[in-house]
């Protein structure tokens, strides 16, 4: 959401709008408050994995056949369909960890880089090492790492991932 602030409020005392934060300042503010992170969502548990492969039809109905087969006498065939119960558990749970996997390593690769004044100098620094008081420097075609304040620019905010809108923020 846009706030808009008007141009004589004050920056806050430990940074200037030239020098940006020092190092150790930012590096102080990433070990105390964390990283620049959404909270994600935690990994499926092997046991909330196993629940799910349960609790399907196809899998119940090749457990129902088993013991069908169990019932009529038929060890050597229940055997070998309850045999499967324990293939296709083992498949699904190498799938998912694949999966999750694949899932986070898409995640890094896709995460955002901030250009930010740190020390006078302008330094290119991950999305995730963004901290309360970094001045960012945007260009046409960035991603915002960060809830941000703008001090000085034209500005025109793509924000359809946020609200739906198909119109850009000026």
């Amino acid at each position: 959401m846009l706030h808009v602030q008007p141009l004589d409020t004050p920056l806050p005392a430990d940074r200037t709008p030239a020098r940006g934060l020092s190092s150790d300042v930012a590096a102080r503010r990433l070990a105390s408050e964390g990283p620049n992170l959404l909270p994600g969502s935690a990994p499926k548990s092997t046991a909330a994995i196993v629940r799910d492969v349960v609790t399907e039809p196809m899998f119940l109905m090749l457990l129902a056949a088993g013991g069908i087969y169990l019932a009529l006498g038929d060890r050597a065939e229940a055997l070998f369909l309850l045999g499967f119960v324990f293939v296709v558990i083992g498949i699904t749970l190498a799938q998912e960890r694949k999966t999750q996997r694949a899932l986070e390593s898409l995640r890094d690769l896709s995460a955002p880089r901030a250009l930010v004044i740190r020390d006078g100098q302008e330094q290119r620094i991950a999305g995730r090492e963004v901290v309360r008081g970094d001045l960012l420097v945007l260009h046409e075609g960035d991603r915002i790492a960060a809830d941000a304040l703008l001090i000085d620019g034209q500005l025109e905010v793509d924000e359809s991932l946020l609200t739906g809108e198909a119109v850009p923020v000026a």
